[in-house]
């Protein structure tokens, strides 16, 4: 029997959430590990529970050896690049900048946030709308591209040889 698509929406019921969290949490951990061995690579892979109990899955070396070579890497990258500012400064914590901005689309209050959080969450809006709009433009254009192979085609093969 096939598998129902689930609604991507917070599960209310506290146990049935805990459940699904752990199943998917081991579900997760188990597909990391099958990328590790699959393309030889390290991988450390950390969720907060709701409870924001930590939870962690490394492969190979320890996850502290891992997240110190991974900040070697951005330092390199800030001496080569000249740039100041790590990834980690840019955005400290770039799921909860996602995470709110999905909250006020889903019409939560937004009353009491800061006016810099305003800022942050309009310049957040602007660039997700600007992702979608080349997204949409992209696929039109596939789409459109489609439609006149289609459509030349259709055509047969005379008109086909005439325009070609």
């Amino acid at each position: 029997m096939g598998r129902r698509k689930v609604e991507l929406k917070r599960i209310e019921d506290k146990s049935s959430r805990q459940v699904t969290f752990s199943k998917r949490r081991s579900g997760l951990f188990k597909k990391a590990h099958q990328l590790a061995v699959l393309c030889d690579l390290e991988l450390v892979l950390i969720v907060f529970s709701g409870n924001g109990r930590p939870y962690e899955f490394s492969s190979g070396n320890s996850s502290r050896k891992i997240v110190e070579r991974y900040r070697a890497h951005l330092e390199s990258e800030k001496i080569v690049g000249g740039d100041d500012h790590t990834a980690e400064e840019h955005h400290p914590y770039p799921c909860d900048r996602d995470c709110q901005f999905l909250r006020v689309l889903e019409g939560e209050e937004i009353e009491d946030m800061s006016l810099t959080d305003l800022v942050q969450l309009e310049q957040l809006l602007y660039a997700k709308l600007g992702h979608i709009r080349n997204t949409k433009t992209r696929r039109m254009i596939e789409t459109m591209s489609v439609l006149q192979e289609k459509v030349n085609f259709a055509r047969g093969p005379k008109l086909r040889q005439e325009g070609g």
